[in-house]
């Protein structure tokens, strides 16, 4: 049973002539008729009585009818999700984005995407670098932005910026030069992203380079945000790190300043989706739209002042 059989019976059933039907789907009368010969022949039954005027539905065709009504207007539905979404007038557009988006103006992004595509949905997830590549890699999500490191297994990875990351104290003679790792691993640092530990990439990139100077890393006390080291940082409790992005930002304490790392550290921005996979045009575009505002926004790549407030541009 065919939806060519299912279009030309409902027709017929409709008009109640072969020749009706024929000029409601634009072919010729002889193809309709063929249509439902073919389909009464493959479950030897009879769906119209002929020989009046005009077709008379028989049982078998009467029990047919709902069915058939059902099954093409759900068919059309389809069509009509698959043009909308490749027209960008319907669809969801799924996208992961990574835990410290707002420092890059990436808060901005479903505004601006919505406005210009308001019947499309969006779902943007925020969470840890980890998370985000994991969702991707197992298909929950089509695409997203993390911090790399990250396990690529399965993903495709497209580095975009770079964002320096700093050293930031209240004391001014702890950024009065660049910071070695060996000074950072005798520190009392206060890191966020506690769920993840070493996993998240900043503090696996950090962890790394301990662990090839010879030194452990070990904070006095993980939170899982950055605004709330920062406030710990801010009360002379300990240091912590931070982008440029959120060093540079409103939530970053004016009492606290930043140094560079010695040699400099950076965080890699990078968009992700599966190897295999094929963006929908919705999340194809929120992609482009997320990589054009970091592009746009980006942190400058000049080095730090050193003992810099961390509000210096």
């Amino acid at each position: 049973m065919t939806l060519r059989q299912l279009r030309a019976f409902l027709a017929t059933a409709r008009t109640g002539t072969f020749t009706a039907a024929a000029k409601s789907l634009g072919i010729a009368q002889a193809s309709v008729s063929e249509l439902v010969r073919t389909l009464e022949d493959e479950y030897g039954t009879t769906l119209f009585v002929r020989g009046g005027r005009k077709l008379v539905l028989t049982a078998a065709g009467v029990a047919l009818l709902p069915h058939a009504e059902q099954s093409l207007a759900s068919a059309d539905s389809g069509v009509k999700a698959l043009k909308s979404v490749r027209s960008l007038t319907g669809g969801v557009a799924t996208f992961g984005v990574l835990r410290n988006a707002s420092y890059y103006l990436l808060s901005d992004l479903a505004e601006e995407f919505h406005r210009r595509f308001p019947e499309v949905r969006i779902r943007l997830v925020g969470m840890n670098s980890v998370e985000v590549a994991a969702e991707v890699a197992e298909g929950r999500l089509e695409a997203g932005l993390v911090v790399l490191p990250v396990d690529a297994e399965g993903l495709r990875v497209t580095p975009l910026v770079r964002d320096e990351v700093l050293y930031a104290s209240t004391a001014p003679d702890r950024v009065a030069r660049p910071v070695t790792i060996e000074q950072f691993a005798h520190s009392t640092t206060i890191l966020y992203d506690a769920h993840y530990a070493w996993k998240e990439p900043t503090r696996r990139q950090l962890a790394e380079r301990a662990q090839l100077a010879g030194h452990k890393l070990e904070p006095l006390i993980e939170v899982e945000q950055v605004e709330s080291a920062l406030g710990l940082v801010r009360r002379g409790i300990g240091d912590t790190i931070v982008s440029r992005a959120v060093a540079t930002s409103s939530a970053c304490p004016p009492e606290v300043r930043v140094a560079s790392f010695d040699p400099p550290l950076y965080d890699t921005i990078a968009l992700v989706q599966r190897e295999s996979g094929v963006l929908s045009p919705a999340t194809r575009e929120l992609a482009r739209m997320a990589q054009q505002t970091l592009l746009r926004n980006r942190v400058a790549a000049a080095p730090v002042r050193d003992g810099d407030p961390a509000t210096a541009q």
